[in-house]
């Protein structure tokens, strides 16, 4: 596996700070938010110095239990050649359910949810796995999720799950320990006894991130401090195997670039504790992994399952029997706080003609309209809702969101007017 060093995630909101730090070897960015054919001028000015850029997908859902998406594919492999990078990187997730497959409504969860670890549920994402590798023109790695809740009835612990992916696919993976330690509070899950399930020469490169715990529940917020636990970890793992990449993920509250080197120092020191303290292991290596067919029954109950789980996340339905309700609901509100802070940095418009009553409008359109096509149709949904309802009381408002929707419903933007007139509103708000 090539080695990458140490790095971390690009953001548009910290582009230069990362370019002027010292000791980046390579960083990875959302796939999603960068277009092949105009890359952020930072990221070419970076590719020129010979840091290697890596794109990591959020959108493919690789654990669903429809088969990948071929457009999405063939975006993901063409911004894989257009950063030139040496691999792709995804999650095992499900961020949609519902559609054809179970007859049900589609719904999109707009975040990462964990599959069950069930032979059903993994016979699916071997054969996802497999059709991404060959519509992918570089190695693809995995990376393990962070959860608040997990599914009853499963049928082995992550490293297990994880190894046999390995085995039968030939995958890299992306060991996110942040993640490793969510899945610690929320689910109390031992996160030496996964690394120690893990094929770790499999591994292409690790994450490593903050959170905060309310509640008793942790969330992997990555807009806080990395905590010790989760260094403790990085130790841990370092100890077993040499990571051939360490990457700092930050996506909120960005702090200036000297705490920013402050982090990356600790990661690299919790590295070399670990590799100070390195143990002589047995792992196994991945190997090219055997052909996989999920039978298409297996796709139907994985499908069901889904659909009834983000159902109740996202639609209101009862909660499918067998899960912790409690958890449940804190997944719940979690993925409409998220829709709603999401919608706002897509739309600004928004929360700056809504003003202060835009959190609480979202919400209220979110308990009852599950998001069914990303946040851009979110926020032009959100509007639509508003306006049939006669809201929001201020005559001039709901004229002004009137032409923001009528400007964005259509294939491309009525006049540049409305465009000039948002820009105008934005500045003087």
């Amino acid at each position: 596996m090539r080695r990458l060093g140490t790095g971390i995630g690009w953001r548009p909101e910290i582009a230069d700070a990362v370019e002027r730090m010292p000791g980046i070897d390579w960083v990875e960015v959302v796939a999603e938010n960068v277009c092949p054919g105009h890359l952020p001028d930072s990221l070419l000015r970076l590719r020129e110095r010979g840091v290697t850029v890596i794109p990591h997908g959020v959108s493919l859902g690789l654990g669903g239990a429809e088969r990948p998406d071929e457009g999405r594919l063939t975006a993901l492999a063409e911004r894989v050649e257009a950063l030139g990078a040496p691999l792709v990187t995804e999650h095992i997730a499900f961020v949609r359910a519902g559609g054809a497959l179970t007859a049900s409504p589609h719904l999109e969860a707009g975040h990462l949810l964990p599959v069950p670890r069930t032979r059903d549920a993994l016979d699916v994402l071997c054969e996802n796995v497999r059709i991404a590798q060959e519509a992918l023109p570089v190695p693809l790695a995995l990376e393990n999720i962070a959860a608040l809740f997990s599914w009853p009835g499963e049928e082995m612990t992550e490293g297990q799950f994880l190894a046999e992916l390995v085995e039968r696919t030939g995958v890299r993976l992306l060991i996110d320990v942040a993640n490793l330690h969510t899945n610690h509070v929320n689910r109390g899950e031992d996160p030496a006894e996964a690394l120690a399930a893990l094929p770790l020469e499999a591994i292409a490169y690790v994450h490593v991130a903050g959170g905060f715990e309310r509640d008793g529940v942790w969330h992997d917020s990555h807009a806080h401090p990395v905590p010790r636990p989760v260094l403790d970890i990085l130790t841990d793992l370092a100890s077993r195997v040499a990571p051939p990449g360490v990457l700092l993920e930050r996506d909120e509250n960005f702090p200036g670039p000297a705490e920013l080197e402050r982090e990356l120092g600790a990661i690299r020191g919790a590295v070399a504790a670990g590799r100070a303290a390195a143990v002589v292991g047995g792992a196994a290596r991945p190997g090219g992994g055997v052909a996989v067919l999920a039978p298409p029954e297996a796709r139907q109950r994985l499908g069901v399952a889904q659909a009834a789980v983000l159902s109740s996340l996202v639609a209101g339905t009862p909660v499918p029997e067998g899960f912790d309700r409690a958890r449940m609901g804190v997944q719940a509100r979690a993925l409409a706080a998220k829709r709603a802070d999401v919608v706002a940095k897509v739309a600004p418009e928004l929360p700056l003609l809504l003003g202060e009553g835009y959190r609480e409008a979202f919400l209220e359109y979110a308990r009852v309209r599950p998001m069914s096509g990303g946040y851009r149709r979110d926020a032009l949904d959100f509007v639509g809702q508003l306006l049939k309802v006669g809201r929001p009381d201020d005559a001039k408002v709901r004229r002004e969101l009137r032409e923001w929707w009528l400007d964005r419903a259509g294939p491309a933007p009525r006049s540049p007017g409305l465009a000039a007139r948002a820009r105008v509103l934005l500045r003087r708000r």
